[in-house]
């Protein structure tokens, strides 16, 4: 029989969400996965897991050594995120502090191209972002995406899984309402089982 923590593990390792690979808000949103049985796992729960969460999306380096304080930046910003998609998917008014959380995200780093020179090619334009600022940086892309999100014709697109106790976001295609082939299995054998027993 298998231990909790395998389960936990196989049920985290659910594949991406329709439009999680486009969208990093939604890819944000949706690490922190519902379970079965009132479980939860939480792909940002340690520092390390959080780091390895970011370098996999180009958000930060490999071995940038985030800090605790970090990877609590990172669920903050987590639940703001999740705040405004569940206010888009229903339809109500967001929370202004999950507004507000957002934008203070996208402003906190510079977003100007500053000019730079370099003593053997000469001129350039960058954006600076120092490794002092890695989480800063990378909350303000999520940020600026979550509000492209919104405020895109993806945003019609934007549902919740409909495969309870799941609570992923997802980006629909045609019918599809949820977020894995595993939790449209679950929900069909939950309909069947439903059907069963109300012929019994």
């Amino acid at each position: 029989m298998r231990s909790m923590e395998e389960f936990v593990r196989e049920e985290a390792a659910l594949p991406s969400a329709p439009g999680e690979a486009e969208h990093p808000a939604l890819a944000l949103a949706n690490s922190a996965v519902a379970l079965p049985g009132g479980h939860t796992a939480d792909l940002l729960g340690t520092p390390a897991q959080a780091e390895q969460w970011l370098a996999r999306r180009d958000l930060a380096p490999d071995g940038a050594g985030l800090a605790e304080v970090c990877a609590t930046q990172l669920r903050s910003l987590r639940e703001q995120v999740r705040s405004l998609l569940a206010s888009r998917v229903a339809g109500q008014p967001a929370l202004p502090a999950a507004v507000t959380a957002v934008n203070d995200a996208m402003t906190r780093v510079p977003t100007a191209s500053l000019l730079l020179w370099d003593e053997k090619t000469g001129p350039y334009r960058a954006t600076p972002h120092p490794t002092t600022a890695i989480v800063e940086h990378a909350l303000a892309v999520i940020a600026a995406d979550a509000a492209d999100l919104l405020t895109s014709p993806d945003a019609a697109r934007l549902t919740a899984c409909a495969s309870p106790p799941c609570n992923r976001f997802l980006l629909k295609h045609g019918r599809r309402q949820w977020c894995s082939t595993r939790c449209g299995d679950r929900a069909r054998a939950a309909r069947a089982y439903a059907r069963r027993t109300a012929m019994e």
